[in-house]
């Protein structure tokens, strides 16, 4: 396999990073996972938007290179016609302590996989152990520091379910460990807005456009759905069960998978 480093490709033997490198140390940066159907990568556009937002929360300079031909080239050199591509964007290397470098060097990585087989309806539970925090500014940001995201993806494993839905501060439904989340309550098709502690999918928002609405929601309206299903940049995904209650319409998910590229 070959991976874009920096500012051109090497092969994965010959890739290496600092180990003083913000990413490593601080979880300090942020990634993108794309979508790539037929040699393009889907909604490229957005995700770079995406990553230029959470670079000026973060304080974080963007390559001076071109992303959209690095992401391309990283592609064709992998003969990636089906597959992801994870563009990942570190504050570079600096000395000790939480303050950045005043003038940071960044670290560009960009990665090829082939496309995950499809999974099987998922079956989730409310996350008990950790919180969305929606009062931060980094719920908006798809940064390198995923501890909250993997203490409920721990937590789920070992109560026998694919998921956790991470609730926030406030006690309302925000997302799953990985995914965005969308429910059918009385014929509504809703998922909670950002300002619940939202990450801005790049899917969400496609599903957005075909008609979906924003409101929050609590944990008594998703037993009551009559359907729920994830969104990711890989796709949409069914849920199968909420915390042992059987969800088992899927037809609106279906409907949306049929007309959303990629989805």
């Amino acid at each position: 396999m070959k991976l874009w480093l920096g500012s051109g490709l090497v092969a994965q033997d010959d890739a290496h990073l600092s180990p003083f490198d913000r990413g490593f140390t601080l979880g300090d940066g942020l990634f993108e996972t794309l979508r790539v159907r037929e040699g393009a990568v889907l909604r490229l556009d957005a995700h770079l938007a995406r990553l230029a937002a959470g670079a000026g929360v973060l304080g974080l300079p963007l390559p001076t290179l071109d992303l959209s031909a690095a992401l391309a080239a990283t592609a064709v050199a992998n003969d990636l016609t089906e597959g992801v591509l994870r563009l990942t964007l570190s504050r570079g290397t600096g000395p000790r302590g939480v303050l950045p470098p005043a003038e940071p060097n960044p670290t560009l990585v960009i990665t090829a996989a082939p496309l995950p087989a499809p999974a099987p309806p998922a079956r989730l539970v409310i996350a008990q152990g950790t919180r969305r925090n929606d009062l931060s500014p980094l719920a908006q940001v798809k940064s390198l520091n995923y501890l909250d995201n993997i203490l409920a993806r721990q937590e789920a494993a070992r109560r026998g379910a694919d998921d956790g839905v991470l609730l926030n501060t406030r006690e309302g439904v925000a997302e799953t460990s990985i995914a965005n989340l969308f429910a059918v309550i009385g014929g509504d098709l809703v998922t909670p807005p950002l300002a619940e502690g939202v990450l801005p999918g790049i899917m969400r928002a496609a599903v957005l456009t075909e008609g979906a609405g924003e409101r929050p929601l609590a944990v008594e309206d998703l037993s009551r759905a009559e359907e729920i299903f994830l969104t990711s940049a890989l796709g949409i995904r069914s849920v199968a069960a909420l915390e042992g209650r059987e969800v088992v319409d899927r037809a609106i998910a279906e409907r949306l998978r049929a007309r959303i590229p990629g989805a």
